[in-house]
């Protein structure tokens, strides 16, 4: 990993890709998926990874280490994990799980002192619970952002049909008709490359008798074609085009977390989104990290971790975001420049290139993917026609003094319901997760865009 010793690393805001998981199917043109599983490699991965990240930002006697966190013992005030709970039927929420088991270790110190004296140890040596915040995508549309959204699937469609598209499946058409003998039947058309790779790796990392059957340069082959498709759909030329909905969808809780981390009355240092590759492609996209550094426009390995690093100058001044990149368990964190700059990105610039083309609400996304159907669209739908529907009906003037105010109060609660249904409004007590949430909306509002 490339180090500096002119910056003091305050906190870091982890995207990281499940692992070693089962075959499954993604729908090319929609991205809907079949259910799979995780394997104990998938959770080996993980595991290890977790390992890596404690040794990185938990160990005192490492140049990264985040001088708040580092007892061994897991403060949920100071960290915020969050997990796909959807993607891929559960194997980014097992990734995760087993990530966390790495880096916070069982702990002999995992205890409680009791009234009389006796000294009780959590179960399994010290094991620690670390609780996981689990983003179901049908009511939270955050790391999932690509799905069931039509513009999205519009543009796919527009990729397909395009003359870069048809030139990619001539170039690569007599490489692809060598395939068939070991697909099983799969669909062998550009379009389906993503499934034609996913399955060619699985098989070869799982199936001895595939892995010596295929020819040495066909997975390679697949992958860089599965790459150049990929890149293509969960990316855009412009940083709010449609392509990168899967990446827009998280600008808030990344923003969310690096002004946290900044806030000197606000102790979470610690952000961990687990996710599939798609939000990944995007980011790279949104960022110019692959612009800059092209061989980074492809699918993520297994276990594969973005580091957003914030940083504060030795010489003082403005924090600084790092971005750093480890591609699966078998390398280290790389630095590389992003944002059209050398080195470092200022946070203020972070935030200013990212805020305004976040899509922070489930209405903004009903709205950016023309959608009043699905995830919740269909509630804010009825919403708006019963409060318009209202507000429409003719009364006499007389009347008219007399129900305003209870039309509008109405009106006010059926949105009132309606939010509170989609999570968009907290009913009674917040929870502590909740509160540290709101605040971090507040610290961002205060770089200069109202996020929430």
């Amino acid at each position: 990993m490339s180090q500096s010793s002119d910056s003091e690393v305050l906190g870091v805001v982890l995207v990281i890709r499940h692992g070693d998981r089962q075959g499954f199917y993604q729908d090319p043109n929609t991205y809907t998926a079949t259910a799979t599983q995780i394997t104990p490699l998938g959770n080996q991965e993980e595991y290890q990874l977790g390992e890596y990240l404690n040794n990185l930002y938990f160990n005192a006697s490492s140049p990264s280490h985040i001088p708040e966190m580092g007892t061994g013992l897991f403060n949920e005030s100071q960290v915020l994990i969050r997990a796909d709970l959807g993607g891929e039927d559960g194997v980014v929420y097992d990734s995760c799980m087993s990530l966390v088991q790495g880096l916070w270790p069982p702990s002999p110190n995992n205890t409680v002192s009791l009234a009389n004296g006796t000294t009780i140890t959590a179960p399994l040596g010290g094991y620690q619970y670390v609780p996981i915040e689990s983003v179901d995508p049908n009511l939270d549309v955050s790391l999932e952002g690509f799905l069931d959204c039509n513009t999205f699937d519009d543009s796919t469609t527009a990729f397909y049909n395009s003359t870069e598209f048809q030139e990619k499946a001539s170039e690569s058409a007599a490489f692809l008709s060598l395939l068939p003998p070991y697909l099983d039947g799969r669909a062998v058309t550009l379009e389906n490359m993503w499934n034609i790779f996913d399955f060619m790796n699985v098989e070869s990392i799982h199936n001895a008798a595939f892995a010596k059957a295929l020819p040495t340069t066909f997975l390679a082959q697949a992958r860089a074609l599965a790459n150049w498709h990929e890149y293509n759909v969960f990316s855009s030329p412009q940083i709010g085009g449609i392509g990168n909905i899967a990446g827009q969808t998280m600008v808030l809780s990344i923003l969310n977390g690096l002004s946290a981390i900044v806030d000197p009355t606000n102790p979470q240092k610690f952000v961990y989104e687990a996710v599939a590759y798609k939000p990944i492609l995007s980011l790279f996209n949104m960022t110019g990290v692959a612009a800059a550094n092209p061989e980074l426009a492809g699918i993520v390995n297994y276990a594969g971790a973005v580091a957003f690093e914030v940083r504060q100058p030795s010489s003082g001044g403005e924090p600084v975001v790092r971005f750093n990149f480890k591609n699966g368990t078998d390398s280290d964190f790389v630095t590389y420049n992003y944002m059209n700059r050398t080195g470092d990105v200022p946070l203020s610039v972070f935030i200013d290139t990212l805020a305004p083309v976040g899509v922070n609400t489930t209405a903004d996304w009903c709205n950016v993917c023309q959608n009043n159907q699905d995830r919740g669209c269909s509630a804010l739908t009825l919403a708006y026609n019963q409060g318009h529907a209202a507000a429409s009906t003719k009364i006499s003037p007389v009347g008219a003094g007399f129900l305003g105010a209870g039309l509008t109060i109405a009106v006010i609660a059926i949105l009132f319901g309606v939010l509170a249904f989609m999570g968009l409004l907290t009913l009674g007590r917040l929870s502590k997760r909740a509160r540290k949430e709101t605040d971090s909306d507040v610290s961002v509002a205060i770089q200069g865009y109202r996020l929430f």
